[in-house]
């Protein structure tokens, strides 16, 4: 019975938080545009399906990913080995953005624009080659990051100064990467922080900091999505310089 209660307040939090884009939709559709909506029997079934795809997701959410990742993360410092720790943030960081629907879809259509550009031959093989060599480098960069988010709440530096170290390293290799390159790059660094990503990595920052004496929560458990937005945008650069 608590289950279920908990299931139908997901199931409203996420009608309203979708309530917004039903309204500036339909507003425009009906007042701006002034036609009626296409298909209405399709839309309302495609809704309903998202509000129960979103709730769902959430409530999966709450219920499996965030309790794992905290109490994975306690375990490990409770463990005390860095090198587990360490191995155990890679190996996150890079599975989650591998299986990230929005970096496979992103990967795919640069492929195609690569492609027809002229970058690279336009042929299946050279574009599944693409394609898989941009998602590979992306969560390589993820994992990395991940590593290096872990390893600033371990040694409590302050966030600001590696993210402007970063943002320079950014700046940096724009000047020098080639132009086709940039505008992915960039993307890459939103796509990675998506629906399986960031949950996980959330999780393990928290359960982590919670873990270390002397480690707020509020300030180290957070900023590890920061770190796996801005190492995407250097590797991917790297990546359009090597295939250069």
């Amino acid at each position: 019975m608590r289950a279920l209660g908990a299931l139908l307040r997901a199931l409203l939090s996420s009608l309203r938080d979708l309530l917004p884009i039903i309204v500036v939709i339909g507003f425009f559709q009906l007042v701006v545009l002034q036609e009626p909506l296409p298909q209405m029997g399709a839309i309302l079934s495609g809704l309903l399906l998202v509000v129960l795809g979103l709730t769902l997701f959430v409530f999966g959410l709450e219920m499996g990913l965030f309790p794992i990742g905290e109490s994975m993360a306690k375990a490990f410092a409770r463990k005390g080995s860095i090198f587990w720790l360490m191995t155990f943030a890679f190996g996150l960081g890079f599975s989650t953005t591998v299986a990230e629907p929005a970096l496979t879809a992103v990967a795919a259509e640069a492929a195609e624009v690569a492609a027809e550009g002229g970058v690279i031959a336009n042929n299946q093989m050279q574009r599944e080659s693409y394609a898989n060599g941009l998602r590979l480098t992306v969560a390589l960069s993820v994992g990395v990051a991940i590593m290096l988010g872990v390893l600033r709440i371990l040694k409590g530096w302050p966030i600001h100064y590696v993210i402007i170290a970063g943002y320079l390293g950014v700046m940096v290799l724009t000047s020098f990467a080639p132009k086709w390159i940039i505008g992915v790059a960039y993307d890459s660094g939103g796509v990675t922080t998506s629906t399986i990503t960031v949950p996980l990595v959330t999780a393990l920052g928290v359960g982590l900091a919670s873990s270390i004496k002397g480690r707020n929560p509020m300030l180290d458990g957070f900023g590890l999505i920061a770190f796996a937005s801005l190492l995407p945008m250097m590797f991917v650069m790297v990546y359009g310089m090597v295939l250069s």
